[in-house]
C-alpha cells in the first residue's frame, strides 16, 4: 500500500498513528506529497479527485481518501481488537470522541489558514470565533479525560491526541493546557506511546 503523505499534516498523522496502533504500519509505503491551498498537486489529483492527503493507494490499484475511511480500512486488515468498536455504547463513545477530535483539527487548520492571510484581509470576528470553538472543545475534552484514560485505546483517542499535538505544533502560544490539567496530563502520557513518538510532526 502507498500512503500519500506529509509529516506536517495532522490527518496524515492520524492515519500513521492508527497504523502503528493496529500493527499494520510495516505494510505502508509513504510517498512524500506536497499539497497547498493555492497550489493543487496535479499528480495527486489523478488519484484523489479532491487533491487532499492522506490518500491511500491499496494493493488492487484503487484509492481510498479521507483519514477516517483509511483508518477504518486499516482496521479491517488485522486480527486484533478493533479500534473502531463494532457495536453498542463503546462504538458511539469512540465515534463521538473521534468527531470531537476531528472537528477540533478542522477548526485549528481553518484558524491557521485565516491567520496566514495578509493581515488586511483577516477577519477579527472569524479569528475570535475559531479561538472560542477551539477552547470550548479543549474544555470538553478536559471533562472527558478520566474516562479517556481508563477506556481502551480507539479511534477517538488517536484523533484527540493528533488534534492536541497539532495545537502544540502550530499554536505554540495558545496555552491550551491552562485550566485543562486533566486532558493535559492525559495527552502528555498518550504522547509517549510509540504510535505518537514515531509520527511526530516535522517542519519539512
Amino acid at each position: 500500500m502507498k500512503l500519500y503523505w506529509s509529516s506536517r499534516s495532522p490527518f496524515v498523522r492520524k492515519v500513521m498513528a492508527f497504523a502503528h496502533e493496529c500493527g499494520v504500519v510495516g505494510r505502508i509505503e509513504c510517498v512524500r506529497t506536497l499539497v497547498a491551498m493555492t497550489q493543487p498537486n496535479a499528480d495527486l489529483l489523478k488519484i484523489n479527485p479532491t487533491g487532499k492527503i492522506p490518500t491511500l493507494l491499496v494493493d488492487d490499484g484503487s484509492a481510498l481518501y479521507d483519514s477516517t475511511v483509511i483508518c477504518e480500512y486499516l482496521d479491517s486488515l488485522h486480527d486484533g481488537r478493533r479500534l473502531f468498536p463494532a457495536s453498542g455504547p463503546a462504538r458511539w463513545t469512540a465515534l463521538r470522541r473521534h468527531a470531537l477530535g476531528n472537528n477540533l483539527l478542522d477548526n485549528l487548520m481553518l484558524w491557521r489558514n485565516e491567520m496566514l492571510r495578509p493581515q488586511v484581509q483577516q477577519s477579527p470576528e472569524t479569528l475570535a470565533a475559531f479561538e472560542i470553538k477551539v477552547r470550548n472543545a479543549v474544555a470538553a475534552l478536559d471533562r472527558d479525560a478520566e474516562a479517556l484514560a481508563t477506556d481502551a485505546v480507539g479511534i477517538g483517542h488517536i484523533a484527540i491526541a493528533c488534534a492536541l499535538s497539532y495545537a502544540d505544533f502550530r499554536f505554540a502560544n495558545l496555552g491550551w493546557r491552562r485550566g485543562n490539567d486533566r486532558i493535559a496530563r492525559w495527552f502528555d502520557a498518550f504522547a509517549q506511546r510509540p504510535s505518537m513518538v514515531n509520527t511526530a510532526h516535522i517542519e519539512q
